[in-house]
Formats: C-alpha cells, sequence, structure tokens
C-alpha cells in the first residue's frame, strides 16, 4: 500500500487530534487495530511499539517501593497450617448421625475434620529460623512454609506466646534469604510503611500506606488481652498477611503485621519489632516466655473518670487528680501487694521514667525482669511514695497488669 503525500498529510492530521499526549496512544492503538484486521503492511510512522517487556525500564521506574520488596521479597514466607479438630470443637448438634447422613457417606466424622489456615512470617536468620504471629500456627499439628521462589518446607513450631501474640517456627534449611531489622522507636506519623504477605491466598502480595499512629493500647485495637502497643498503618492489611513484615522506606521490618478492626478500612495494626525480637530471642532459647508481672488493675485518669470513682461508695478512697494513672485494685498475694500498693495509689514514675497513661505503665513492666526490683513512685492522698516490686510471672489465665 502507498500514500500520496496528501494522504499522509491528511492521515497525520487526523492522528494528531487531541494533544501530543494523544498521537503516540492513538497511533499505537490504531496501529494495533489495523494489524489486527488486516495483513497488508502499515506505513513506518503507524508500525505499533514493541512489546513493554522490551523496553528496558528507567532506573527512575524502580521506586524505594520496589527496591525495598526486591530486597525483602524473598525472605517472606507462607505459613500454611492444619490441625485435628477434636470432639470439644465441634458443635454439638454436627456431632448428630443424622447430619452425616444429610451431607453424605463420603463426610468425615466431625472429630476426624482438620482446620487449616494460611499466614505469613519472615526468615531472620539464614539457617532457617521464622517470626509469624501465634494465632497464624496456634494448636497446629502440622506447618508447611513455603519461599517466594516456590520451595516449601516442613516448619516445626519452637514457641508461642499468645500474650504478645509472637511465635517462631525453624525450617532445616542453609543459605537462606533473611530480612533486615530496624526499628519503631523512632517512628513518626507520616512516614511511610510497605507491608508484604499473603492476603486471601493471593501470595506475595504487596500494599503501601503510612505509618497513621504510634502506641495503640491493645484495648484500642480490640485486643485487651494482649500486652502489646501497636503501630496503626493504613496500609492495607487482610486476613493472611498476619505474620508478615512491615517495612519502612529502607526496606527494613520495623513491625509484624497483626490485627485489623472489624468492620473498618484502613485500619490495620502491627506488633513492633522490638517486641517481637526480644519475645523471638527467649522463645529460641528457652521455648516459652516470662511476662513480668506485678498485679493490679489501674486505669488512666480524666476528670468524668474521678467523678465516677469518688462517687462510686465500694471504691472507698478519694481521688483528688484528674490525670494520671490510678490503681483500682490489687491482687491478693501479688507481688504490688507484697510490696504495698494499695488502691487509689496515682502512679506517677515507672523505673524513674514519669507515666501519663495506663499503657506507659504497661511497657515499663513489660520490660523489667521477673525476680528484679522495680521502682516505682506513686500518689497517695497527696503525699509522694516510692515503692519497691519484684515483678512475678504473669498468669496467662488472667488479664491483671
Amino acid at each position: 500500500m502507498s500514500l500520496s503525500l496528501k494522504q499522509l498529510t491528511l492521515y497525520l492530521t487526523l492522528l494528531g487530534i487531541g494533544g501530543g499526549a494523544g498521537v503516540l496512544g492513538s497511533r499505537y492503538l490504531m496501529a494495533e487495530q489495523q494489524v489486527a484486521s488486516s495483513p497488508q503492511a502499515v506505513p513506518a510512522v503507524l508500525q505499533p511499539l514493541p512489546p513493554r517487556s522490551s523496553i528496558p525500564a528507567p532506573d527512575a521506574n524502580v521506586n524505594f517501593i520496589a527496591q525495598a520488596v526486591e530486597l525483602v521479597g524473598p525472605a517472606v514466607v507462607r505459613i500454611d497450617s492444619a490441625r485435628k479438630l477434636s470432639s470439644k470443637d465441634v458443635p454439638e448438634p454436627f456431632k448428630n448421625p443424622f447430619f452425616r447422613r444429610f451431607f453424605g457417606n463420603e463426610t468425615p466424622p466431625p472429630e476426624q475434620r482438620v482446620e487449616r489456615g494460611t499466614g505469613s512470617g519472615f526468615i531472620i536468620s539464614s539457617d532457617g529460623r521464622l517470626i509469624t504471629n501465634a494465632h497464624v500456627i496456634a494448636g497446629a499439628d502440622n506447618v508447611k512454609v513455603t519461599l517466594k521462589d516456590g520451595r516449601t518446607f516442613s516448619g516445626r513450631v519452637v514457641g508461642v506466646d499468645s500474650v504478645t501474640d509472637v511465635a517462631v517456627v525453624k525450617i532445616e534449611a542453609k543459605n537462606l534469604p533473611t530480612v533486615r531489622l530496624g526499628t519503631a522507636q523512632k517512628l513518626i506519623p507520616g512516614e511511610w510503611a510497605i507491608a508484604i504477605g499473603n492476603p486471601l491466598g493471593l501470595d506475595n502480595t504487596v500494599t503501601v500506606g503510612i505509618i497513621s499512629a504510634l502506641d495503640r493500647s491493645s484495648s484500642q485495637v480490640g485486643v485487651p488481652e494482649k500486652r502489646v502497643s501497636f503501630i496503626q498503618t493504613d496500609a492495607a492489611i487482610n486476613p493472611g498477611n498476619s505474620g508478615g513484615p512491615l517495612l519502612n522506606a529502607k526496606g527494613e521490618v520495623i513491625g509484624i503485621n497483626t490485627a485489623i478492626r472489624a468492620g473498618a478500612q484502613g485500619l490495620g495494626f502491627a506488633i513492633p519489632i522490638e517486641t517481637a525480637q526480644r519475645i523471638a530471642n527467649q522463645l529460641f532459647t528457652k521455648g516459652r516466655v516470662e511476662h513480668p508481672y506485678l498485679g493490679i488493675k489501674m486505669v488512666t485518669l480524666t476528670p468524668d473518670l474521678r467523678k465516677e470513682l469518688n462517687e462510686d461508695k465500694s471504691f472507698g478512697v478519694k481521688v483528688t487528680r484528674d490525670t494520671g494513672v490510678v490503681i483500682v485494685s490489687v491482687a491478693k498475694n501479688s507481688p504490688a501487694a507484697q510490696a504495698g500498693f494499695q488502691p487509689g495509689d496515682v502512679i506517677e514514675k515507672v523505673a524513674g521514667k514519669p507515666i501519663k497513661s495506663a499503657a506507659e505503665v504497661q511497657q515499663q513492666v513489660e520490660v523489667s525482669t521477673v525476680g528484679a526490683n522495680l521502682d516505682v513512685e506513686v500518689s497517695r492522698q497527696g503525699n509522694r511514695q516510692r515503692l519497691q516490686v519484684r515483678p512475678g510471672a504473669f498468669p496467662t489465665e488472667s488479664s491483671e497488669e
């Protein structure tokens, strides 16, 4: 096919309608359509552009997110767990033979059924040490670990800590890719946050957002039984992300993606990496964790709460302050009781650090040592007192501090 100069000029004029950006797009689209509809040759100016895969991407296209994922991605794993259901796990009506006949003879008895779950984790040592969430592998009889390169390994659960929701797994392998651990202590709201995991079975999914807030208490997150101050992020986190890493812009792990708020969108929470690393070290070393415990129930004071406590005759102590952390009760025979703590005491300092909230008390107690002296300053009816307490081991069946 040949075109006269006049025809070619008219043709290019029609393609140029819509501005410069439209020329390339229209040309490429029309060229593809012509090639698809006609085997005839196309004028050189209308030849389709080469496939994207054959065009080398400039370095500017590889942003910090892609660099972080390339660095850490190979060390992020998928964890598939399975556990056999016991008879107590199965609702009573479904144990009835009638239901088994109704659903077919091929349906296994309830007590023989297997509960399966999928989560994420990441490798912290080249010899196969992994960190994940406790709820990902809790009660699992079998754990399968799948790497990004497709290799699979049988995982051995070394330890689980339900109090912080941290667990560790070991696989038998060498020269594995590992993550780089960063720090969460110096994070600032507004910093970039990158999440990698396997949400809803979609392996190696990357989402990005920011650090939305810091030091969210377990009660704020909706898991009051946990002893963790969470990082809040708006990087999308879904079921299956649990146990995966939350990264900073450098590709360093700053937390473990752990929880989302039911009924909310864009609210995800991660365990700070310092907490996860401290718990993981104890689990790998001892197979268990001893959490320091005082034996007090406490609340952060507000003017309304102060009024409510003073109107409660059963409390029996007059609160004279609107701020601080007031002890509501002291467990019998607890370390706090032995150290002389009393209901109505307002905690001012723990280990020499000023205290403003119950979450801060929890943090300081958590990093103390079981059996070692811990200094606590309290205000008792306006008089400052210094108490020394030796934290005991946290009783897992209790939710007290």
